[in-house]
């Protein structure tokens, strides 16, 4: 066998596979790298834009519990301001109801002297109509001598 004639063979051999290889593998290999390359740049993408919709959603989740602290805070102040409120009215009240009491039990009190001086009138001129008696020895009638007697307890 003629060496050169071997290296031609192998030489065509060589050429057809590296044809068969560039018109018929080549290509499909091409497009599957390409897309994975897409498809690889595309989930860095999305994952780019989750962390973003992640950062948006946390910022947005910071501000509504702000907002709710606010909010809280605010609903504690009215309950404390309302609180506040109570304790007044409850206060008032008991003043007025004090007040009442005491008003009432003065009435009370300036009725039980009226009677408790009445009471003394009475047993003043009582005293008065039976220290007469016992002065002038006669009994002194008190029924017509009664308007002597209320003008004399009216006097004391």
């Amino acid at each position: 066998m003629n060496l050169n004639l071997t290296l031609i063979a192998q030489a065509l051999a060589f050429a057809s596979l590296i044809w068969l290889i560039a018109s018929k593998i080549w290509p499909p290999l091409l497009k599957a790298l390409e897309e994975r390359q897409q498809k690889i740049a595309e989930g860095l993408a999305a994952a780019d834009r989750s962390q973003k919709d992640l950062a948006q959603a946390q910022d947005k989740v910071n501000e509504l519990l702000k907002e709710a602290r606010a909010k809280a805070n605010e609903i504690i102040d009215q309950a404390h301001a309302r609180a506040n409120q109570i304790v007044d009215a409850a206060r008032e009240e008991a003043v007025a109801e004090a007040g009442r009491q005491k008003a009432s039990a003065l009435a009370e009190i300036d009725v039980s002297a009226n009677r408790a001086r009445e009471e003394l009138r009475r047993q003043v001129s009582a005293l008065a109509v039976s220290g007469a008696e016992k002065l002038l020895h006669r009994e002194i009638d008190a029924g017509t001598h009664k308007s002597l007697l209320d003008e004399l307890a009216a006097q004391l």
